[in-house]
């Protein structure tokens, strides 16, 4: 894992907008979603957008931590 370390405002910068990746953050650990189809242009189609710390969103969905064990992490949050 990268030593990135990310607040809400540096995570903000990388929505999957203009170019830019598409980071999440879940758990205090960021992670690079920009890979994953239902992200493109950082929306997911449940409407969540990337950028942001969705934490809450993923300990009351399906995922499970599985499910970003194939996902790059690219650093850790810090709110």
């Amino acid at each position: 894992m990268n030593d990135t370390i990310f607040n809400q405002k540096t995570l903000a910068q990388f929505n999957g907008q203009d170019g830019q990746p598409a980071y999440v953050a879940v758990d205090g650990i960021v992670y690079d979603l920009s890979a994953i189809g239902p992200w493109a242009g950082g929306k997911h189609y449940k409407g969540l957008k990337a950028g942001q710390d969705l934490t809450d969103f993923f300990a009351n969905s399906h995922h499970t931590p599985k499910t970003l064990k194939s996902v790059p992490q690219v650093g850790t949050y810090q709110a």
